[in-house]
């Protein structure tokens, strides 16, 4: 019998100055948003260029109002709409937590959207390039997910070595640590392959092409994700047993896949030039 973990009681707070507290969460935020800041200005300089690096600086505010806003309101709509109906102001106390990835996502697209139009870049190809980027954040997020204790996962087997138990589920069951298997597929994994496709300047000549591969990659990886975490408990299973996450990102692989095949049948940048 290989002996189970226990899951270590993190302190979700990582800095106190006085009453200031800087968590773990935020600081998941902050990273993500600068290291793919960083590397978004060297992309969009790749063959064929998208943007300017100015021009990533200014869109970062942009993108930070997407996925704060965007993440807030997509879980006041898709998770507790009737608590926040009845409640209204508390959609406005982000500091206690409920964020949605999808909300943020269509918060982003419409920062990107409204940005390029303003700048008269190409929306397609600067979201391309920034495509490669957010599984950086996704990776963070759930690494900071698992610090907060939360979302963990469904009843494993004992035996399993990644089994953990989570006292704060109120019970010794054994548990797959959902958080961790989400940071690999969400964060590891999705970042691997769209860098590495993103190497090849045919991919990139195609608009849109790499936006697709995230938007079906991140489709996937959540759905497998989230057969080892458990719902949450106000919602739970919903249709055919499939949690709202997965139900969420359905629209995404259907969306990435006809995005794909689109692109993929469309002339190269350089061609079409």
């Amino acid at each position: 019998m290989i002996p189970v973990l226990v899951y270590p009681q993190f302190d979700p707070i990582m800095l106190r100055f006085g009453p200031i507290a800087i968590h773990w969460y935020a600081m998941a935020y902050i990273t993500g948003l600068v290291l793919g800041w960083r590397l978004l200005r060297r992309l969009v300089r790749e063959a064929p260029a998208v943007a300017t690096p100015l021009q990533v600086d200014d869109f970062l505010s942009w993108a930070t109002l997407g996925v704060v806003i965007g993440g807030r309101l997509g879980y006041v709509l898709f998770y507790q709409p009737g608590l926040y109906f009845h409640h209204p102001l508390w959609a406005l106390e982000v500091w206690q937590g409920g964020m949605s990835f999808h909300g943020g996502l269509l918060g982003v697209a419409v920062a990107i959207a409204w940005y390029c139009r303003g700048q008269g870049i190409d929306m397609f190809r600067f979201a391309d390039r920034l495509a490669v980027t957010v599984p950086i954040g996704l990776g963070l997020g759930r690494v900071a997910n698992f610090i907060n204790g939360e979302l963990w996962g469904r009843p494993a087997p004992a035996w399993l070595p990644i089994a953990m138990i989570y006292p704060q589920s109120g019970s010794d069951v054994p548990r797959y640590p959902s958080e961790l298997i989400e940071m690999t597929l969400e964060g590891i994994v999705l970042f691997a392959v769209l860098y590495t496709l993103s190497r090849r300047p045919s991919w990139r000549e195609r608009s849109g092409l790499l936006t697709g591969c995230f938007l079906l990659g991140y489709g996937i990886a959540r759905t497998t994700g989230e057969f080892f975490r458990q719902p949450d408990p106000f919602l739970g299973y919903l249709v055919g047993g499939l949690t709202m996450g997965q139900i969420l990102s359905f629209p995404m692989i259907l969306a990435g896949a006809w995005l794909i095949r689109v692109a993929w049948h469309r002339a190269p940048a350089a061609a079409a030039g």
